[in-house]
């Protein structure tokens, strides 16, 4: 591939009826690379996903995927992305060997039984082959979800929130295997809501109401924010909240765990507003912001209660 990245698109957009869905963003996600997609529902970040892989047509934008087309080469753009929906989409009567084997036959995969074979030890689902589908676990259909998108051996995965529901140690495992193929050269774009794992992604990109918001290293991004942010403890913290809520320059003031965080993008403004509270009984300290104040900032600012389509 001439290219470094494995994505690089610009101006794409979708739309449904009188709403845009997707409003010209424009991404690159170099090969190697796990990229996490953020945004609240209804962002536009699976319709994005689904165009990426061929699944809609844009209605605006260029690019490539893998070094192919988006627009005119959407096939052989499917035949080299594995994509994981957010609802797991198997067939619960069957085995986890004879899901494997059932998509290994759709892609006309040669030498299928030894591929499927190969599947199963890599995920780490050869003990439980003939386990029934429904009778998983939520992390275990993950892990089956995660081999029958990757059995056509693809360079790149596109994964739609793919830890919704998923214990916290089933989640742990997975971004364990997931950095564990980057090593190997495999490409990811992820959507998630969870910030520990948008921390553990390369690169991250921001979306709201179908508008791209910010990209960048999660330490970019948080510096980008240009936010302020204030931790108080003391008593009365949800009193103390009420008061601070509402006056010019704070925008959240939010608990983590014993202690209020009250942020705002004007330093002065949001100073002027808690100085009046910085005294006794309370202790406060200027804290760095933390990944979910920058996210709830953007979404905040940029529009993300939006209803479009996700």
């Amino acid at each position: 591939m001439a290219s470094d990245f494995a994505i690089d698109v610009n101006g794409m957009t979708k739309r449904f009826g009188d709403r845009t869905a997707v409003d010209h963003i424009s991404l690159q996600v170099r090969a190697g690379e796990i990229h996490g997609f953020l945004g609240p529902n209804g962002s536009g970040k699976t319709t994005f996903i689904r165009m990426l892989c061929g699944l809609l047509n844009p209605d605006a934008g260029s690019g490539q995927c893998l070094g192919y087309d988006v627009i005119t080469q959407s096939e052989p753009i499917k035949r080299e992305v594995g994509y994981m929906t957010q609802r797991f989409s198997f067939w619960e009567d069957l085995s986890i060997e004879e899901n494997l084997d059932f998509v290994a036959r759709m892609y006309a995969l040669p030498n299928r039984r030894q591929t499927v074979r190969q599947s199963l030890d890599q995920l780490g689902l050869t003990a439980r082959r003939t386990q029934l589908a429904g009778q998983l676990s939520g992390g275990w259909k993950q892990r089956l979800a995660l081999a029958a998108c990757m059995i056509h051996q693809p360079k790149l995965l596109l994964l739609d929130e793919p830890t919704a529901g998923v214990d916290p140690k089933a989640r742990r495992d997975f971004w364990d295997q997931i950095h564990r193929l980057a090593v190997e050269g495999l490409t990811f774009l992820i959507t998630t809501h969870y910030m520990d794992e948008a921390e553990r992604c390369h690169r991250l990109a921001f979306i709201a109401a179908g508008k791209l918001l910010s990209t960048g290293t999660a330490d970019e991004v948080v510096a980008k924010a240009g936010l302020t942010t204030w931790a108080v403890s003391g008593p009365n913290l949800h009193e103390l909240a009420e008061r601070l809520r509402g006056r010019e320059g704070v925008e959240q003031a939010v608990p983590f765990g014993n202690t209020l965080h009250i942020s705002g993008a004007d330093a002065d403004a949001l100073q002027a507003a808690v100085r009046p509270h910085q005294a006794e009984p309370y202790h406060w300290r200027q804290v760095k912001s933390s990944l979910e104040d920058v996210f709830i900032h953007l979404m905040d600012n940029g529009n993300g209660n939006g209803r479009n389509p996700a």
